[in-house]
Parts: structure tokens; C-alpha cells; sequence
């Protein structure tokens, strides 16, 4: 791929991911849902960017992320593509959109690379189903990113937002699934919400990276929702969370200072007047 200015751009790949972990250096992931925040996280120099099925918590208001559709991550997966030049672009496939069959997985896998440019699907949980829609996928040449741990589309089930793996017999199912997901094809592992010793035993049960959300810092990699670690989403506070600015702060004091100034006759003034 090639810059403005005629230069080369390295794009981040799959095999990046895999020469990481072997040398030790750790992968930068975060969400993005648009063209433009997808364009400033690509500049700050992260290694790939998620449009996450998040975006029906984020950007939607859903309590969950069940009701996102395969259509709402290909609108935002094209939006995000316009504004990323060198991060590796991975999307999430939403709830039921490739456990039913491997003839749905590959149609649905299908859809996303060819609309949106993605280099890369999400797929979550370690059951038959899933390990059925990896391999049928990565047998036709789409690299597919993993997920265990807690499961957002599986939350119902799960019995809320909470840390998976506590008790012997699920960390025991957790790193034989991890192992089934690396005998599958993916190319790497996303451990949400686990306890960091069990996140470091599957780290080093795998020899593909896992990219940990809440689960420690043993994992290969970590990646956060861009909104959390921004602050701009300040009513979530779970523990794993570390924000990097106040945003939401910023954005209520700027909207505040302008409605005053537009009340009180000051905007537009002649300075921003033609």
C-alpha cells in the first residue's frame, strides 16, 4: 500500500502477529467505529483495530450486543477501512451469523471481506459450532481471531458481565478449548475477563497470541474499547479499566461553553464571520 507521498506503508498482517509473540513484543489493540477515529488510532500506531459488535453497547445504546446485525458491522467496518492505512483491520461477526453452518459462516465471512477491505473476522466462543465455522473459514483463506472468556453474545447464558474461569473444571475447559481454537486456524485469541493466571496458562498452552482484555498482563497483547480508555464512556468503570484522558468531561464542558456563548450573542463573532 502506498502513502500520499509515494512511500511504502508496512500494513500490520497475520504473520506480524504470529513474529511478535516469538519475539516477545507486545500487540496494541483498540475498537473504532468510524473513519475518523479509526484515522487517529491508525496514526497513534496501533497494530489493528477491531470494529467491535460493541458497537450495540457504544454506539447504539443497546443493553447488549445481541442485537447488532451483520449489515451494522459492514456499514462500520467500511466507515473505519476510509481512515486506517496501516493497522490491521479485524471485524466482528455478530450473534448467529456463523454458528448455524459452515455454508452460513463462509456466505456471512464472504460479505465482510469483500465490502469492507477487513484483513481479519472475530469469531467468539470454543464450542462444536464455532470450531466448525473456523475451520470452514480459514479453509478458504480468512484468517479468523478467536475469543474466550466471557463472551458478550453469550451473556444470557454466562449469567451477566462477570470473570469466567474461576473454578478448576471451567479454566481446565477454557485452555482445552484455547487448544481446539489454535488446531482450528486462528491466528490469534482474544481472553476476556479471566483471572491472569489462567490467562498466562493458556498464553503459554497456545503458540498463537493471545490479546487480553481484562485478563492480566501475561497475555501476548491487550486491546480496549477506544470510547473506555478515551473516558468518553464514563458510566462504565469496571476494574480492568484504565482511562487516558476525560473526554466525556471535555466534551460536556466544550458543548456547555458554546451554548453559553451562542445565548449570550458571542458566536459567531467577526472572527468567524465571512
Amino acid at each position: 500500500m502506498s502513502s500520499g507521498d509515494g512511500a511504502l506503508l508496512k500494513v500490520v498482517s497475520v504473520r506480524d502477529f504470529v513474529t511478535r509473540k516469538g519475539a516477545g513484543e507486545k500487540l496494541v489493540l483498540t475498537t473504532a467505529y468510524d473513519a475518523l477515529f479509526g484515522r487517529l488510532v491508525d496514526e497513534a500506531g496501533v497494530d489493528a483495530i477491531l470494529v467491535g459488535d460493541s458497537l450495540g453497547n457504544v454506539i447504539a445504546g443497546h443493553s447488549s450486543t445481541l442485537p447488532v446485525t451483520l449489515d451494522d458491522m459492514i456499514y462500520h467496518a467500511m466507515a473505519v477501512r476510509r481512515g486506517v492505512t496501516r493497522a490491521m483491520l479485524i471485524v466482528d461477526l455478530p450473534f448467529l451469523t456463523y454458528q448455524v453452518s459452515a455454508e452460513q459462516a463462509l456466505e456471512n465471512c464472504g460479505r465482510v471481506m469483500r465490502e469492507t477491505g477487513a484483513q481479519a473476522v472475530k469469531m467468539e466462543g470454543g464450542g462444536d459450532d464455532v470450531l466448525r465455522a473456523i475451520r470452514a473459514v480459514v479453509g478458504v483463506g480468512v484468517p479468523v481471531m478467536g475469543h474466550l472468556g466471557f463472551t458478550p453474545q453469550s451473556v444470557h447464558a454466562i449469567g451477566g458481565f462477570r470473570v469466567q474461569g474461576r473454578s478448576t473444571a471451567d479454566a481446565e475447559r477454557i485452555v482445552a478449548q484455547a487448544r481446539k481454537l489454535e488446531e482450528a486456524g486462528v491466528f490469534a485469541l482474544v481472553l476476556e475477563l479471566l483471572p491472569s493466571s489462567l490467562a498466562a496458562e493458556v498464553t503459554s498452552a497456545v503458540s498463537v497470541p493471545t490479546i487480553g482484555i481484562g485478563a492480566g498482563a501475561a497475555c501476548d497483547g491487550q486491546v480496549l474499547v477506544l470510547h473506555d480508555l478515551l473516558g468518553l464512556n464514563d458510566r462504565f468503570t469496571p476494574k480492568f479499566l484504565k482511562r487516558y484522558a476525560s473526554m466525556a468531561d471535555e466534551v460536556r464542558s466544550a458543548v456547555s461553553d458554546y451554548r453559553d456563548d451562542v445565548r449570550a450573542g458571542r458566536y459567531p463573532d467577526a472572527e468567524h464571520s465571512f
